[in-house]
């Protein structure tokens, strides 16, 4: 590592080791917010492509797709991106054109990415791929994979998965038990290819990002600009602290964090949030993220479980709620969302969007308004309502999530100027150009910091900003004008 801790060190980073941790990735300087901390193009990615949508292999866009027409598995959306990928596809490409039909459809996105990682390693030992200090198998070699921590099903899962790669690759002296050791790195170490908006467009390996530890109260955020992976810091990070990102979802409880944590990554945190388990303010947020609200409408308490177990206890007014009542309600919800859930599978939009309202009453009826269930559940609404078009109705759900955004959230999140952006874009269309001039400039305070301001996302986010700006000003001048 000794190759990779001199290329870090031009970019104000060292490497360090941790008990409990491992390696860590150390600021060896200042960074500020919105400072990019280090930049990693993938080792090996792939599009997550299925039976009904593919993607284009270089640059993971759904235009003007043609099928390559040799191997019948992967995608291209013109030349240039063809040309990009060539020197690992030719090779992939031969190996994927010996399949027959049925054995090709076995070649999950997961598959392609562990035959790629060989195939790269082998072009880079034949010096057809460069080797660098940030880009080379030996820096795949030294992710850890937490093997010893697998259950005997998910170990028999990653063998059987090792044998098609190996039965696909064919290569001399290549190991199953590695093959199957790195699926278990893909996933500890993996990362999901967002756009801009966070929408998911594949999965990549980046090595040196993987260094970054998780906090469940990062200083920096991970970001992709096409496929190359990018760290920002959200917070001023001082000389020799820890560089931080959050490898799950931080809207949630300490107990579901933990959970996540320790059944996706094999780990469990130890970061300031985490420490808090168990301690009356760690208690209250999990009963108002999680849990129920108080049966008086104009109490904000939250509720704990009486001692007895028979009901739950308001801890600000002392009402009492039966466990029988949040029982039968929480079964009502259950069986609502089951049927939304297949509505929107199939479609249904419209019988989606009624049901997803009667589970949205319901929910206030038993959770706490700062409830993140409520708030995933209108989350839900949103995104039906946009695919329907129903921008009033739109507008006036996603500005109830705005306040939860606000508390779950620190002041720098991506998700929480991505709902400002989507608040002022459904304000501007319904002609509310003043709310959407306050919505655009609060997304752009916080998007600058996340996603930088020279990319093509961003720059629309400010031409769009402006153009509300230019408007309000005409409006203006229109009206002292009569």
């Amino acid at each position: 590592m000794e190759e990779l801790q001199a290329s870090l060190q031009p970019r104000g980073l060292t490497l360090s080791t941790f008990p409990n941790k491992g390696r860590s990735l150390l600021a060896a300087r200042d960074f500020y917010p919105g400072e990019v901390i280090i930049s990693q193009e993938p080792f090996v990615c792939v599009p997550n492509n299925s039976l009904t949508e593919s993607r284009c292999d270089g640059c993971f866009s759904k235009s003007n797709l043609k099928k390559c027409s040799a191997c019948h598995v992967v995608w291209y959306c013109g030349s240039s991106c063809q040309k990009l990928e060539w020197k690992l596809h030719r090779l992939e490409c031969q190996l994927l054109a010996k399949l027959d039909k049925e054995r090709r459809k076995s070649v999950t996105p997961s598959i392609r990415m562990m035959v790629k990682l060989y195939l790269r390693r082998k072009l880079q030992n034949e010096n057809v791929i460069p080797v660098t200090a940030m880009d080379n198998y030996n820096l795949v070699e030294a992710l850890v994979s937490h093997m010893s921590d697998i259950d005997e099903k998910q170990l028999l899962l990653y063998a059987q998965m090792a044998n098609l790669v190996n039965l696909i690759l064919q290569l001399p002296n290549i190991d199953i038990k590695e093959i199957a050791e790195n699926f278990s790195k893909f996933a500890c170490n993996a990362h999901t290819i967002c756009d801009s908006e966070l929408r998911p467009l594949g999965t990549g390996l980046y090595p040196v990002i993987s260094i970054i530890n998780h906090s469940c109260l990062p200083n920096a955020v991970l970001v992709f600009e096409g496929r190359l992976a990018v760290v920002r810091a959200v917070q001023h990070i001082p000389k020799d602290s820890e560089v931080s990102i959050s490898y799950v979802e931080t809207a949630a409880s300490t107990i579901t964090r933990q959970k996540t944590l320790k059944e996706q990554y094999l780990f469990t945190c130890t970061c300031v949030r985490c420490n808090k388990l168990g301690q009356y303010d760690d208690i209250q947020e999990s009963a108002i993220l999680e849990g129920y609200r108080c049966r008086d409408n104009g109490c904000s308490g939250f509720l704990l479980r009486e001692s007895d177990e028979k009901g739950f206890v308001c801890q600000q007014c002392g009402l009492t709620r039966s466990k029988e009542e949040i029982r039968k309600i929480a079964s009502d919800i259950k069986a609502l969302s089951d049927k939304a859930l297949k509505c929107s599978s199939l479609g249904n939009l419209q019988e989606a969007i009624v049901l997803y309202k009667n589970i949205e009453k319901l929910q206030k009826e038993v959770c706490h308004p700062f409830s993140i269930i409520l708030m995933r559940t209108r989350e839900k609404l949103l995104e039906i309502l946009m695919q329907l078009e129903e921008w009033k109705e739109a507008l006036a759900i996603c500005r109830l999530t705005i306040p939860v955004y606000e508390r779950v959230y620190p002041g720098f999140h991506p998700l929480l100027g991505l709902q400002y952006y989507s608040c002022g874009k459904l304000e501007w269309l319904l002609g509310e150009t003043d709310e959407a001039i306050k919505s655009f400039t609060k997304a752009v305070y916080i998007l600058r910091i996340t996603h930088g301001t020279s990319t093509p996302f961003m720059k629309e986010l400010l031409m769009k900003l402006e153009e509300a700006r230019a408007e309000a000003s005409f409006k203006l001048s229109s009206r002292e004008d009569s």
